[in-house]
Parts: structure tokens; C-alpha cells; sequence
């Protein structure tokens, strides 16, 4: 079954436009709150946002759809997605709930859900959830209305989490950072956390004001943090986005390192402590020149879906511990059920740390492929697949390649575009076919 609401992480959208209203997330929580009652007779949420101003309103309608259904609700205020992961299973909750659009625009927002042992819910959930949502909303009468309270020290309880995820054998002393949090939820904690474990630390896109989350800043927006690290001096650079649930790092040179390219480092540093690493997953996306050198080490990679909750039902399915994406989305199992992009970063300065190497030491025997990734805005009523022009190119580019590259094209899960992603030994060829790829979606024969 189809569905209407619910895409590759939540629900998401332009504010004001539906589904994302303050009527429909009143539904919404309503309908969530129902479904929770089916298991628990007197359930509890958690709910976090990141710091758009639409934030404010979407929480008041959210706390009143779960308190109309019998829901009690915890409000945490602004803290990173991975915190409101970490505060549900702290607080036995039954449900998290973040507000937020990730990297997208302040005008954007949207709604997402960790189960009761912090991880994203199924498909089978979110169906459900919006087969109710076609029911009328129950009002339970007053008695048994549920009961609002804010927990004051979330952020604080989130940080000291993380930190206990670095070793209390290694110190940040001495090291100059940047830290970026895209003027969005990590805003407080990134830095803090950075300091309180010995670092120099430099914050920029950590003054948010309701309209500035992701604005050139971030992990959409890299060269700000690789221009602050020259211009400091500075050790490292990390790069949050919009909800910190992901990243990208910088070095003292300016060189910028991906989210595959993490993931190897990740993966080597397990395997040079001398514990058994059989394998880790990735995504369709995943340059094929990590997937080489993964193998070199006898470490076997699974590609999933795009999206982090594919990666993580490819980590359980496997009994695995480590995968991620490109864009920054790291999941460590064995350190927090979802993808954190301050932990995430706290590893990977912990592994150079730990054997006394930068990233691009840990990086030695990576040869990596040429990735252009360009998104292209399909015009109403255009079918990428049926588009003779298009699928034309596909082939023309597949048989130019003659299997020293390849192609990958899937639309988002979360913005109307289609994504066209071409892979080469040279950035020179990869553009080429990626301009030629999109230039004919504009052609009709």
C-alpha cells in the first residue's frame, strides 16, 4: 500500500501548505496517540525540535493532539535528532517525536518518530498510523486527558551521553576545532561538548534566529567551515546539518572528507583495534572506491536503500554495527541506536587520536571514484522513466562508461527532484554526463 503522508524520514513539507498545518499535526498526534493506546494504557512522548520558528507552532499543536488522545508529553525544546532518540529510551518513553526538516530551508519542517528503543519505525507503522488518520480524531474526556511538562536539563543530559561515548584515555587538549552547527538544533551542544573534552573550540552557524537554520552554513554548505579552519589555523572542522543527525569534517588543510570516506575510517580503526569487523553497509550511493578498499581489508559492504533507516535494517538484518552514507549519516550501533553526528565526529577524532594518524593516514588505500550528483526539478506530469530522451542519454552514457563508471538515478524521498548521480575515475567525465543527463529531461522528442 501506497503511502500519502509519509515519506523517506516522516513527514515533510513547506509550512503553511498541507500536510504540514497546524490542524493536520493536531490530527496527527491524535491518531498516534491512539495507536500508542493500543499497547499502553497510559503512554508517554517525548517531543524535540530544531530551531525554526515554525517549530513553536507545529509543538503547541503536536502536545495538544497527544494530550486530546490521553498522551502525556515531555517537551525537550530545541536538541539534536539523536537526542530526542537517546531522551526516549533515558525517559522509558513510548514514542519520540522530532520537528524538524533536516538540511531544508527554514520554511520548510516536518515530523519524524523513534520507537520506544530509540530507532526509526517500519512502513507497517507509518501505515497504519495514516489508516487511522482517514478515522475521525477520538477526544478522550477530561479525566483522562494527558499531561504536559518540559524537561529543563535535556540538552545537558544529551551531552553528557556523548561524551561518554569518547574515552576518558584521550583528551582533545591542544586541539583547535571549528564546529558549524548550521544554526540549527546542535547549536548548544556541538561546541560544548567539544570543549568539555579539552578542545580549542570555534563556533560559527551557532547563532540561530528562527529564519537562518542551513543558510550557507552547515553540512550543505562545507566551504564556509573549510574557509573558518584556514583562516583559524585550526586542527579540525566539523559541519553539522540542520538536526545533527549528520556530518562532514575538515582538516588542518582544508580537505574536505565525506560521509564514505568515514565510514572506511570508522570501519579501519575497529579493525586496527583487533576486533572482528565482517562487514558494514552503505547505500546505492556509495562510491564504489571504499567498496575496493573495504574489501582489501576483508571487510564485505551491503548497499541499502538511500535513506539511514534502510542502512540501519540492513545493519540488524546482518548483525552488524557500522554503516552510513555519503552525506554524513554514520550509524554506530554500539554507541547509539541512530545516526549522530556529534558522536560520529567524536569517533572518527578518537580512531586519529587512538593510532596517532590524521584522516588522510587512516585514509591510505582508498582510491576514490568521481561522484557528480546533480538535482534536477522534473516539470509537472514528467516521467523519468517513459521520457525517450532521457532514457536515451541513460544508455548513450552506460555505453561511453563501457563499465569504468557507472549511473544511479532515483528520485527523493523528501524534495520534488530527481536525483542523477554519475560516477568516474575523472570529475571532468562524471560532470559531462551528468550536465548531458539533465540537459535531456528538458528535451521532448
Amino acid at each position: 500500500m501506497k503511502r500519502l503522508y509519509f515519506g523517506t524520514d516522516g513527514i515533510r513539507g513547506t509550512v503553511g501548505q498541507a500536510p504540514i498545518t497546524p490542524d493536520f499535526m493536531l490530527r496527527l498526534a491524535n491518531a498516534v496517540g491512539h495507536q500508542l493506546k493500543q499497547s499502553e494504557t497510559r503512554p508517554s512522548v517525548v517531543i524535540g525540535k530544531d530551531t525554526r520558528i515554525s517549530g513553536y507552532m507545529l509543538e503547541s499543536a503536536l502536545e495538544a493532539g497527544f494530550n486530546s488522545a490521553g498522551v502525556d508529553v515531555v517537551l525537550l525544546g530545541p536538541i539534536p535528532t539523536p537526542g530526542v532518540a537517546y531522551l526516549t529510551k533515558a525517559l522509558r518513553a513510548s514514542l519520540g517525536v522530532v520537528i524538524s526538516a533536516s538540511h531544508n530551508p527554514f520554511d520548510d519542517n516536518g515530523v519524524k518518530f523513534f520507537s520506544a528503543t530509540g530507532t526509526k519505525l517500519d512502513n507497517e507503522w507509518e501505515l497504519s498510523v495514516e489508516q487511522r488518520l482517514l478515522q475521525a480524531p477520538e477526544w478522550v474526556p477530561s479525566i483522562r486527558l494527558g499531561k504536559a511538562r518540559r524537561l529543563d536539563d535535556a540538552v545537558g543530559r544529551y551531552i553528557e551521553f556523548c561524551k561518554s561515548t569518547f574515552s576518558d584515555r584521550l583528551t582533545l587538549k591542544g586541539k583547535k576545532i571549528v564546529v558549524d552547527a548550521a544554526h540549527g538544533a546542535a547549536y548548544l551542544a556541538a561546541p560544548q561538548i567539544l570543549k568539555e573534552l579539552g578542545a580549542e573550540v570555534i563556533a560559527i552557524g551557532c547563532s540561530p534566529d528562527g529564519l537562518n537554520i542551513n543558510r550557507d552554513v552547515g553540512a550543505t554548505s562545507p566551504q564556509t567551515l573549510v574557509d573558518a579552519v584556514l583562516a583559524q589555523g585550526a586542527d579540525f572542522g566539523v559541519a553539522l546539518d540542520g538536526d545533527a543527525d549528520r556530518l562532514q569534517l575538515v582538516d588542518h588543510s582544508g580537505r574536505l572528507f565525506n560521509g564514505d570516506e568515514l565510514l572506511y575510517l570508522l570501519a579501519r580503526d575497529r579493525q586496527m583495534q583487533g576486533l572482528v569487523l565482517p562487514g558494514v553497509v552503505g547505500t546505492l550511493m556509495t562510491n564504489h572506491g571504499v567498496e575496493t578498499a573495504l574489501k582489501a581489508l576483508g571487510i564485505e559492504l551491503v548497499r541499502a536503500g538511500v535513506g539511514d533507516r534502510y542502512v540501519l535494517e540492513q545493519l540488524v538484518e546482518h548483525g552488524w554495527i557500522i554503516g552510513g552514507e555519503g552525506s554524513g549519516h554514520l550509524l554506530m550501533l554500539d554507541k547509539h541506536s541512530t545516526g549522530d553526528g556529534i558522536i560520529s565526529c567524536l569517533q572518527v577524532l578518537q580512531a586519529c587520536l587512538r593510532h596517532g594518524k590524521t584522516m588522510t593516514e587512516m585514509l591510505s588505500g582508498v582510491d576514490m571514484m568521481a561522484q557528480c550528483l546533480v538535482n534536477v526539478k522534473l516539470q509537472a506530469g514528467t516521467d523519468w522513466k517513459t521520457h525517450a530522451a532521457f532514457q536515451r542519454s541513460c544508455q548513450e552514457t552506460e555505453a561511453a562508461l563501457n563499465g569504468r563508471g557507472r549511473i544511479l538515478i532515483r528520485p527523493s524521498g523528501t524534495e520534488p527532484v530527481l536525483r542523477i548521480l554519475v560516477e568516474s575515475p575523472d570529475m571532468q567525465t562524471s560532470q559531462h554526463h551528468a550536465d548531458l543527463l539533465s540537459q535531456s529531461l528538458k528535451r521532448i522528442d
